[in-house]
């Protein structure tokens, strides 16, 4: 939930009887340390941390130039100047990472790939655990192998982008309840179900199924403590159950969101690679969000995005905890 978690949905959740973790995968280290301050003043109940392990691909100029003047008109019809290249892409990894190990959290978790083991081991020594994600079972041997002491088990309903780091995207589109029981047969670590989990019941399948514990995302973004904009918010509000796609659109990286007319009319062909696209939409989603022009914002949600309730985190938790305890 990267660009959405606020230290208050994390301290809510937290006190709601969950543990929140701050996306943090987009953030600069002065804002990571500034979210981790926030959240400490907000709560006492332990909360932990999300980082991208994403690589940095080459810029292919010819490709960027093209997409540059696909999203001049869009810029243009929001006011924008038109879109230039950024000085760079995306925070520096370790620079990140340095300002997480520093806060000694109880939990750190990352996705896109594979951590290395100096920092794993770093992690370790400060008592952290450690929990890396997966979209397939292959995925989840080699987090294991690595060392982490959890791996989410990350099913194709889920909202935004998916781990799918060591086989192609579209040989990872696994159902959660197709993938959950194969991952917890394959590792000996716990796991942790993610995909638009939004019930109690659904709680009660994954644990069925072999899970440890589940993930929220979806279910949390219509919540007042989500850093979902108004625009996204009425787009929810909307959402039917074909509503979502995955797309590269908006960031170069598979991910799933609510259909859109941008996704519709960029299409999926020679778009450049995350983050290189992610950087050169950021200005048109950003202005977008502030004019409450959905049409242009990336909107991130799962299949069961339907399902999302505008109601406080507290009363969610609340819920979905009733719910999973009158079926359990």
């Amino acid at each position: 939930m990267a660009g959405v978690t606020t230290p208050a949905l994390v301290a809510a959740v937290g006190e709601g009887g969950g543990l929140g973790l701050l996306g943090a995968g987009m953030m600069q280290p002065s804002a990571i340390e500034q979210a981790i301050a926030q959240t400490r003043a907000l709560t006492r109940k332990p909360f932990g941390i999300n980082l991208f392990i994403a690589p940095q691909p080459q810029a292919d100029a010819a490709q960027v130039a093209r997409m540059l003047a696909k999203l001049a008109p869009y810029c243009a019809e929001l006011g924008l100047p038109p879109p230039e290249v950024p000085a760079r892409c995306a925070p520096d990894f370790a620079a990140q990472f340095d300002a997480v190990l520093e806060a000694r959290l109880p939990v750190f978790s990352f996705t896109f790939g594979l951590l290395d083991r100096a920092r794993l081991a770093a992690l370790h020594a400060r008592g952290t655990f450690v929990i890396g994600t997966a979209s397939c079972v292959a995925e989840a041997k080699l987090l294991a192998e690595l060392g982490c002491d959890a791996v989410v088990a990350q099913g194709a309903e889920t909202g935004g982008h998916r781990a799918s780091f060591a086989v192609p995207f579209d040989e990872g589109q696994i159902g959660l309840f197709a993938l959950l029981p194969q991952v917890a047969a394959a590792v000996e670590i716990p796991v942790i179900a993610a995909g638009s989990v939004m019930s109690g019941a659904q709680i009660a399948a994954a644990l069925l199924l072999g899970a440890s514990g589940v993930q929220l995302g979806s279910a949390l973004l219509a919540t007042p403590e989500c850093g979902t904009s108004p625009a996204y918010k009425a787009a929810l509000a909307q959402a039917t159950d074909t509503a979502t796609q995955v797309t590269r659109s908006f960031s170069g990286r598979p991910a799933r969101g609510l259909r859109n007319r941008f996704m519709q009319e960029i299409g999926e062909a020679d778009i450049p690679d995350y983050p290189i696209q992610n950087a050169l939409t950021a200005p048109l989603r950003a202005a977008a969000n502030a004019q409450g022009r959905a049409e242009f914002v990336s909107l991130w949600a799962g299949q069961g995005a339907a399902l999302a309730c505008a109601e406080p985190t507290a009363a969610v938790m609340s819920r979905l905890i009733e719910e999973f305890d009158a079926l359990v």
